[in-house]
């Protein structure tokens, strides 16, 4: 049984997941520029690591299941895989990348003040571009999203 459908919404679930992995990955793992709950627990001891450690931990479970939420769903809607061409597809994944980064910077630096993107004295430097970066991720996801579907529509004209 196939359920019918756009393929936008779970492409979009799918960005938001791969943009917290890459999160989690580059700047809680390899550049080691905060933690996710690092200013709740402070990570110059080991229990303060440690505690840290496992919140990242369920960051990238939670993250997973974002993606892996976004896939099945995507699965659902086989119906409208055959319209979903490479660049659209590619532009809701950035849209959905974008949003995380949106979304990480109101919850968690704003509203929860649970970490910063460098653990500096000028973070606000670094919010506010990756902010920015997620704003120009968002921009480029429409743009492709754009010219993916112009043309779809010139060839249902046709």
């Amino acid at each position: 049984m196939t359920v019918r459908g756009s393929a936008r919404a779970p492409s979009l679930v799918i960005g938001f997941g791969l943009g917290a992995f890459l999160d989690g990955i580059v700047l809680h793992q390899v550049l080691q520029w905060h933690h996710l709950v690092v200013e709740y627990r402070d990570v110059d001891d080991l229990t303060g690591l440690e505690q840290n450690t496992f919140w990242d931990g369920v960051f990238h479970l939670v993250s997973w299941m974002f993606v892996l939420i976004g896939l099945l769903w995507l699965v659902r809607r086989r119906d409208a895989l055959p319209g979903l061409g490479l660049r659209t597809f590619l532009g809701h994944l950035l849209v959905g990348w974008g949003s995380f980064n949106l979304v990480d910077q109101v919850v968690f630096h704003m509203l929860l003040q649970a970490h910063h993107i460098r653990m500096v004295e000028d973070y606000q430097f670094y919010d506010w571009g990756y902010t920015a970066l997620g704003g120009l991720l968002i921009a480029a996801g429409v743009a492709l999203v754009r010219r993916g579907s112009a043309p779809q529509r010139r060839r249902r004209v046709s």
